[in-house]
């Protein structure tokens, strides 16, 4: 689950926040967290949820378990439990006030089916919140930027590569709805970057090297990973450009009471 789960600080992760509290995960919810991951989202839960609430976290990885676990000893959050699981398979008890996932649904190879085992586990009325990210609509930009173009290219391919929809985005309203599921709110954002405000899309790149080398992508030398962000930002300079490398739909849906 959550392959392409990192600690990405910046837009995205506001944009995660404001959805968690807009959909209305607050103090004293039971959730779980699906596809958690290292614990990105389950940490920032466990916070909105307080001592009141629990949050459970599930991933097939056992690395990624052991991570999350750790950090929430390390910020003191009691809150939170972590279990390996697989929503293929296992099945996990309930019932949840709300399910949480982020970059999870792409990499399922039938997301209908899981979103359906999930709502099984939610109370009448529960809530899922979504959050899926797209390839449909970008990159975007003015003029060209053929330098940000193939990174672009070469993260996206990487994914599809790995299995991922590039447009679960576009889809998400669709699993959601025919999950069972109404939807009460669904929103898209984007990532844009200028010469003056940047993104860590080479530190991207780099975390994601080795799978790029395993599905035969792009390598090291290609790349040149040790001057890549200086040529990104130098092609934003030169150009005064202002570029969107990403989109993230967020949604929000209640299991019917």
């Amino acid at each position: 689950m959550s392959e392409t789960s990192t600690s990405v600080p910046g837009v995205m992760g506001d944009f995660t926040a404001r959805l968690l509290t807009q959909a209305g995960i607050g103090p004293g919810m039971r959730i779980l967290d699906y596809g958690c991951g290292p614990g990105d989202v389950l940490l920032h839960v466990a916070r909105l949820v307080g001592d009141t609430g629990s949050v459970l976290g599930i991933d097939r990885d056992a690395a990624s378990l052991a991570t999350a676990r750790e950090r929430a000893r390390a910020v003191g959050l009691g809150n939170v439990d972590v279990r390996r699981a697989d929503l293929g398979t296992d099945t996990i008890d309930g019932p949840f006030d709300a399910v949480v996932g982020r970059r999870v649904l792409m990499y399922l190879p039938d997301p209908v089916a899981t979103m359906r085992a999930l709502v099984g586990a939610l109370k009448p009325g529960g809530l899922v919140v979504c959050q899926e990210h797209d390839a449909v609509m970008t990159p975007g930009s003015a003029m060209p930027l053929p330098l940000h173009t193939t990174v672009h290219d070469l993260i996206w391919r990487t994914v599809e590569r790995e299995g991922g929809d590039t447009r679960m985005g576009f889809r998400l309203a669709s699993v959601l709805t025919r999950a069972g599921l109404v939807i009460e709110g669904i929103r898209a954002e984007a990532l844009v970057q200028t010469a003056t405000l940047r993104q860590p899309t080479a530190a991207l790149v780099r975390l994601m090297l080795p799978r790029m080398v395993r599905h035969g992508v792009a390598s090291a030398e290609e790349l040149d990973l040790d001057t890549l962000d200086r040529r990104l930002a130098d092609e934003l300079r030169e150009n005064d450009a202002t570029y969107v490398g990403d989109v993230a739909f967020g949604a929000w849906a209640r299991k019917p009471g």
